[in-house]
């Protein structure tokens, strides 16, 4: 399977192999990997952005290789990882590019697409799962977790 189409209102989310060729329905391209997909060249991936920082970090990425059936626990450990300043400055570059554009593609260098990183930011736009909050001030007087008060 090369692409997976899915449709938010207008917004078609696309999450495609970087070593698949473009088409015209792909609109914007974006690459979600920390380094280039080895084989290609940059120019022949037409980008209209490569975020880097929301690409899984290379601990992560071992561990998950090791461990094709541990998605949930990938999934619970890359939404952790969305938490850093770098990664929310480019959630939200990620962000506002899809509302700009009809079409967006998501590119990734994983063999599967669909369980990938890209499939994870792909639910974040279409709003189905917020990454957890790491900061605020709650959590910062508690020095970590924040837990519910049994009422009296």
């Amino acid at each position: 399977m090369i692409g997976i189409r899915y449709h938010l209102s207008a917004m078609a989310i696309l999450i495609k192999s970087a070593r698949a060729t473009d088409s015209p329905e792909d609109g914007a391209r974006v690459l979600v990997e920390r380094r280039r997909p080895g084989g290609v060249r940059k120019e022949a991936l037409e980008l209209r952005a490569w975020l880097a920082a929301l690409a899984p970090s290379d601990p992560l990425r071992r561990w998950f290789y090791e461990r094709p059936r541990q998605w949930l626990l990938f999934r619970r450990r890359y939404l952790a990882e969305l938490c850093s300043e770098e990664a929310a400055a480019a959630l939200s570059m990620l962000h506002e590019l899809a509302a700009s554009e009809p079409a967006l593609t998501l590119l990734t260098s994983t063999k599967e697409p669909e369980r990938s990183h890209g499939a994870i930011l792909r639910d974040l736009l279409q709003g189905a799962r917020k990454p957890p909050s790491s900061t605020g001030p709650a959590r910062a007087a508690s020095g970590g977790r924040v837990r519910a008060r049994r009422p009296r």
